[in-house]
């Protein structure tokens, strides 16, 4: 199974000069994506209509959403692993993974806009695609050169024997 992540769009406006190249950006970096997961602050439901042409989309509301009808939790369940999808993780993180069954699972978040691929000593995979639209630089790590903001997903792929696979996919808009 192969999934297209994405978090934090924060498309208020469809006529926006920016989204049908980013609609175009997404088709390229999802096109062989069975399933697309979105991790809130979506700002318009017709964005993911857009993103449904691509491919199915899960979704969940972040803090800047306005919609009420939709769930701040999902848990996806595979043959390998359940994947939690949540907008900003939970301040008790191991408590809250070890409540939703994601220990040894996969937690996808958004809300920093900061792309990440992290395990926890608790052996939860942690996953943010960071932002297509508002990019933030990872966090500098000493030794190493000073991150650069770039708009961003990630694609994430379980294979049937359970072997994991994640990119970030820095998107050229």
């Amino acid at each position: 199974m192969r999934y297209g992540i994405i978090s934090d769009t924060h498309i208020k406006d469809m006529n926006d000069e920016k989204v049908k190249p980013l609609i175009k950006a997404l088709k390229n970096a999802f096109r062989n994506v069975d399933k697309i997961i979105h991790a809130g602050d979506i700002s318009n439901l017709a964005f993911i209509e857009e993103l449904n042409k691509i491919a199915p989309v899960s979704f969940i509301i972040g803090e800047d959403d306005e919609f009420t009808d939709l769930k701040r939790f999902l848990k996806i369940k595979t043959l390998h692993y359940n994947i939690g999808v949540i907008h900003e993780v939970p301040s008790n993180l191991e408590e809250f993974c070890r409540s939703n069954d994601l220990i040894r699972g996969i937690l996808i978040f958004g809300h920093t806009h900061k792309p990440l691929i992290k395990g926890t000593e608790f052996n939860t995979l942690l996953l943010n695609p960071g932002s297509p639209t508002i990019p933030k630089a990872p966090d500098k790590i000493a030794g190493f050169q000073k991150p650069v903001a770039r708009k961003s997903v990630l694609t994430l792929e379980i294979d049937q024997k359970g072997i994991v696979k994640v990119f970030i996919i820095n998107l050229k808009l």
